[in-house]
């Protein structure tokens, strides 16, 4: 069986379907690891999903990442737009990295239109609610086969 892809979610993500629902939606992280462990198993897959708000724990996921995953997912949220140390992280994965986004930032506002990550990510998906992470993992999977 080929190894696991790790979906990982950043800060204030835990409080989906609270937090802005107009721009989030209404649906909770449990609702994202629901619908990503079901696309997974479609594509018989399988993955590992975990959200952290703090940055140096999701670099220590991401370099776990680099022997334990087929690919990655992320979500940086708002770290995206200010973290180098996560872009670091990334460039040295060495895995297919699909960058993911539950808004498309393009459209918001300016400063959320530039991300690090982008700049190590394999793809992007954003602006699809829920569906973002389950179009992320299907791609993950197809980049990784």
């Amino acid at each position: 069986m080929s190894k696991p892809i790790y979906v990982l979610s950043g800060p204030n993500l835990n409080l989906l379907g609270v937090r802005e629902p107009h721009i989030y939606g209404k649906d909770t992280l449990d609702d994202v690891r629901a619908a990503c462990e079901r696309r997974a198993q479609t594509l018989g897959r399988s993955i590992v999903f975990r959200q952290s708000n703090h940055e140096g724990v999701l670099i220590d996921w991401i370099q776990e990442a680099r022997t334990g995953a087929s690919a990655l997912v992320i979500n940086p949220a708002a770290y995206g737009h200010t973290s180098i140390a996560l872009l670091d992280a990334l460039k040295a994965a060495d895995i297919p990295v699909v960058e993911c986004h539950l808004s498309n930032p393009a459209a918001r506002e300016t400063f959320r239109h530039h991300t690090y990550v982008s700049l190590a990510a394999t793809g992007l998906v954003s602006g699809f609610g829920l569906a973002s992470y389950e179009l992320a993992v299907e791609a993950a999977a197809r980049l990784s086969a």
